[in-house]
């Protein structure tokens, strides 16, 4: 885990209210062990913002580390302003990672919303080690995906409104290639909503799954236990809390589908 003063590389609009900025971070680079990873950034250093935000990586390498985000305050509204050349202070990496994604399953890979992010990563790991694989997007509408629909080369955009891609949540196309596979494992990243489905449909099917939980995690490192979920441990002690709930950002953020559940 390091603190570095990370200089602004780009920082562009990728489509509605998405974003992606690079910074040059030669020393958290270097130290990121694989896609899941995120990093804690200060938006600003002014006494009122205290917190910071937590971004997964969306790729790393060479001496440069990668975000997406989404506008959905004045925290990445502030993110959005920042220009080439800008500095800002960065904490990272923290988390876990995907595993087992190059062990000759077939890794489908499921993001939704700003969840595409360590999606991405992973699917550049894939791409890296030729592995055979299956990505599937999902948002509201044409107007925040910037991906390209694919199905040829196994990408595939879902859309709640059809404007592309395939209309519905990302479980259609899912369910679909899911069944008609062997030996597949399920990565996702998304929505609470979407991860439950997601594990249900693991579950119900017997399929191996791994969840990136997206939460708000105001430290990074466990200390404002701001970010707990449920472990699925029917044996535990009902007032032994840390037998009962897991820290997203020190356990995780990436779980076994069996390991947790949403309530």
């Amino acid at each position: 885990m390091i603190i570095e003063r990370a200089q602004i590389i780009t920082n562009r609009k990728l489509a509605k209210d998405i974003w992606k900025m690079k910074f040059d971070t030669p020393k958290i680079a270097k130290d990121v062990k694989g896609a899941g990873q995120f990093i804690e950034i200060l938006t600003t250093d002014h006494w009122q913002h205290p917190l910071r935000r937590p971004m997964s990586i969306a790729s790393f390498g060479e001496g440069v580390v990668s975000i997406i985000y989404k506008l959905f305050g004045e925290s990445t509204l502030r993110l959005s302003q920042k220009r080439p050349g800008d500095f800002l202070e960065l904490l990272g990496p923290l988390g876990n990672t995907f595993s087992e994604w190059n062990n000759d399953s077939y890794p489908i890979l499921i993001g939704g919303g700003v969840g595409l992010a360590p999606i991405l990563n992973l699917k550049y790991a894939c791409d890296h080690h030729n592995i055979e694989h299956t990505m599937i997007i999902g948002a509201k509408n044409a107007e925040e995906h910037f991906i390209r629909n694919e199905p040829n080369n196994q990408i595939f955009l879902t859309t709640d409104d059809g404007s592309i891609g395939e209309k519905g949540t990302v479980m259609g196309p899912l369910e679909r290639i899911a069944l008609s596979n062997t030996n597949v494992t399920i990565y996702a990243c998304g929505p609470t909503a979407m991860l439950k489905v997601i594990k249900s449909f693991a579950l119900d099917h017997n399929i191996q799954a791994q969840l990136s939980v997206e939460s708000y995690m105001g430290c990074g490192v466990g200390l404002c236990q701001g970010c707990a979920i449920h472990r699925k441990n029917s044996t535990i002690n009902d007032r032994s809390y840390h037998e009962k709930y897991s820290l997203v950002c020190v356990d995780g953020p990436v779980y076994d589908a069996r390991e947790i559940y949403f309530g």
